[in-house]
């Protein structure tokens, strides 16, 4: 994997030192981070000048089932699969949630030439699964990003303080949208501990007071496994409780309701949402949905994703 030394001149010094000491373990494109100038466009038609304004972004939260050779879900027999559903919903950013490091490479080359991703893994380097950030590089460009653990001690790679069953930790990109007049915004993704409610509570109070630290005139798009189901649990309260909206239910427009978690089972029509897209209350949610595609029978994963289409203003 190429060493890409540089992230942007625009970083804070704080986050350029973090970006820098966890910059050999992401898998970032330098023409991604300094794209070429766009050639000048000739003038839109009045009639098309709103959609140019304010393009639809769409974003996918996906819990990706660590790559595995057990049987019948080995990652050899989901991949074919991962691919299609991918290839045919083409979102411009997606939040993975379990995917190890090869497994995230077999993705990019999947998606084709169009897509990178940032990430890092939970116990440091390319050891234990991702929280990786997938993006088209067509419509996005990446300003800083920074990784940090949901512990006593956040910027200790691999540490785990609250008795939770396993490292958890949050990927975060600051995005300019190439289509939307470089508008910027924040993109967070993360995996709660699907053991310890503490750890949860303690994890969501953690990102709450994180990303009060962001630029609060940037809009935030929030994905992730938070092992919860929505509108019934502390965890779900404290996330909106940060000023954050839930995108399934702002939605102008939804697909039928499915629990997110199937565990190759039958799925569960009106069940439980542990995985979520949540987002800024500026952001204006057109779509969202949950996604049940298979072939032959065989899901991609153990989770459905979740997608919406939406408009940062």
């Amino acid at each position: 994997m190429p060493n890409h030394s540089r992230v942007t001149r625009r970083l804070s010094l704080k986050t350029a030192l973090a970006a820098a000491a966890l910059l050999p373990l992401s898998h970032l494109s330098r023409t991604a981070l300094t794209p070429e100038p766009e050639p000048t466009a000739e003038p839109e038609p009045a009639a098309a000048t709103a959609e140019v304004a304010g393009p639809r972004l769409d974003a996918m939260s996906f819990n990706l089932r660590y790559a595995s050779t057990v049987q019948p879900n080995s990652w050899a027999v989901r991949r074919p699969v991962m691919r299609e559903l991918l290839r045919r919903e083409a979102p411009h950013v997606v939040g993975t949630q379990e995917g190890l490091h090869q497994q995230l490479l077999d993705i990019e080359a999947d998606l084709g030439p169009n897509y990178r991703w940032i990430g890092t893994g939970r116990a440091g380097g390319t050891r234990d699964e991702f929280m990786a950030v997938f993006y088209d590089t067509r419509r996005l460009a990446p300003v800083e990003y920074a990784h940090f653990w949901l512990s006593d001690t956040p910027d200790v790679a691999g540490s785990n303080t609250w008795g939770g069953g396993s490292i958890r930790m949050v990927t975060w990109v600051r995005f300019r949208d190439l289509l939307d007049g470089d508008r910027q915004f924040h993109f967070l993704n993360t995996h709660l501990d699907n053991l310890s409610q503490y750890a949860r509570e303690r994890s969501a109070a953690l990102i709450s007071q994180r990303v009060a630290g962001f630029d609060q005139s940037l809009p935030l798009v929030v994905t992730g496994d938070f092992n919860v189901a929505a509108h019934r649990n502390t965890v779900y309260d404290t996330m909106l409780g940060a000023g954050l909206v839930d995108t399934w239910d702002t939605a102008a427009e939804r697909g039928e309701l499915y629990a997110t978690f199937h565990g190759y089972r039958p799925l569960i029509p009106g069940g439980d949402r542990i995985d979520w897209i949540l987002t800024t209350p500026e952001i204006t949610v057109h779509r969202s949905s949950i996604n049940t595609f298979a072939l032959n029978g065989q899901f991609p994963s153990d989770h459905l994703p979740v997608q919406t289409s939406l408009t940062l203003g």
